[in-house]
């Protein structure tokens, strides 16, 4: 069953999914590719930039459908350049600020261990087109995973600096994962259909993978308490002008331009 001929649940309730999963990956990619002639390590550096083309891909697919369930004629670029702070539904994870190596890569961790946790699932979803996506993009989001992690332990367990600054990027970073695990009406609605998970289904999973690396890196896994929300309905941190303001300079400066 097409997301397009899709009768068993809402239109907005799609659209709203579509565009939670292009918004994280399309934010995510952006900040990852400032390190972009930055990193530390010129193997770093290539890495973070395929991880940020492998997110960007991602988004075209993920934003491409959006537009198509919408139906209003609005495209993947339309989507991304086009729509205001408040129309974006990403978490607010991932447009934190990437801080120091340290920050950006335990960033990643946390978002990565939910992504592939989140897209293994899709694959059975019940609409062909999102379990198709979710095929391609988990193999990608897989290597980020191994990669993320290894480095968390590599750097947790390392030097006395090094575990220093780890371990304060996952304090600083803590109180935004648990808006990857809040479910709305929407989320519901997708989930009795078949098309994809509860969040919340997903944290028992997503807690001990983290919990199991973070153990191995030996650091200290915060206690859960506060935790930030607000991105997946619009409302984002101040964080988010920046990088609307960089990401989508070019196309409303030059509205409609083509090579």
């Amino acid at each position: 069953m097409s997301a397009s001929s899709n009768t068993a649940v809402s239109q907005t309730a799609l659209f709203e999914f579509l565009a939670r999963m292009g918004d994280n990956t399309l934010i995510l990619g952006h900040r990852v590719s400032e390190w972009c002639g930055h990193s530390p390590a010129l193997e770093e550096d290539i890495a973070l930039s395929n991880t940020a083309l492998d997110l960007i891909g991602q988004t075209q697919l993920w934003l491409a459908l959006a537009g198509e369930v919408e139906g209003r004629g609005r495209s993947a670029d339309n989507l991304a350049y086009l729509r205001d702070a408040r129309e974006f539904r990403n978490v607010l994870l991932v447009e934190r600020p990437n801080g120091d190596f340290g920050k950006t890569l335990m960033r990643q961790f946390l978002f990565d261990a939910w992504h592939f946790l989140t897209l293994k699932a899709l694959c059975g979803s019940t609409d062909k087109r999102i379990a198709e996506i979710a095929e391609k993009a988990s193999k990608e989001v897989a290597y980020h995973l191994d990669r993320s992690r290894d480095l968390i332990i590599r750097l947790g367990d390392g030097t006395a600096e090094s575990h220093r600054r780890m371990q304060e990027a996952l304090d600083d970073l803590w109180a935004y994962t648990g808006e990857l695990f809040i479910g709305d009406a929407s989320d519901t609605e997708l989930s009795v259909a078949g098309i994809a998970p509860e969040p919340e289904s997903l944290k028992a999973a997503w807690d001990e993978l983290v919990g199991e690396t973070l153990l191995e890196a030996t650091l200290q896994k915060p206690a859960d308490g506060f935790m930030h929300k607000g991105g997946k309905r619009g409302l984002h941190t101040e964080h988010m002008g920046f990088i609307l303001a960089e990401l989508q300079f070019l196309q409303r400066a030059y509205p409609g331009a083509t090579w």
